[in-house]
């Protein structure tokens, strides 16, 4: 486009809109990737510690954790750790893929993929933890 006697192109505008809007992804994802690694370090830190030290391996067993999921903050609790480990784990192998995957067509179907995968492993987790119904003996 002709404006007197400068050329204005627009596309460059476009791009860097564009490109700003993945900058500000990209700040805020590195930021989940922090937030979410402090909190999945309590999280697993208690969930190791209830299931492996406070209680005998052994006794892990079905009725072990209808008792623990009878109290509703126990299931928020695994929902929580199962929904950030996913986020945290699908968001790392996106930065890896990103680092290391050049060519643009293979690097979106293996993030497909990784997509479905953790979509599939949430819904099913998901499924699990809100419709568990162990019989407490």
């Amino acid at each position: 486009m002709q404006v007197g006697f400068r050329s204005v192109n627009l596309s460059h505008k476009k791009e860097r809109q564009n490109s700003g809007s993945r900058q500000n992804f990209e700040i805020w994802s590195w930021f989940f990737m922090r937030i979410s690694g402090l909190v999945l370090i309590f999280l697993a830190l208690i969930h190791f510690s209830m299931t492996h030290i406070f209680t005998d391996v052994t006794q892990t067993t079905v009725s072990y954790v209808a008792k623990k999921w009878a109290n509703p903050l126990w299931r928020v609790f695994d929902w929580l750790l199962l929904t950030l480990g996913l986020l945290h784990g699908t968001n790392g192998v996106r930065f890896i893929l990103d680092d290391y995957v050049r060519n643009a067509k293979f690097r979106a179907g293996i993030k497909a993929t990784v997509y479905l995968i953790s979509f599939l492993l949430f819904l099913l987790g998901t499924v699990t933890i809100v419709t568990f119904k162990g019989s407490i003996a």
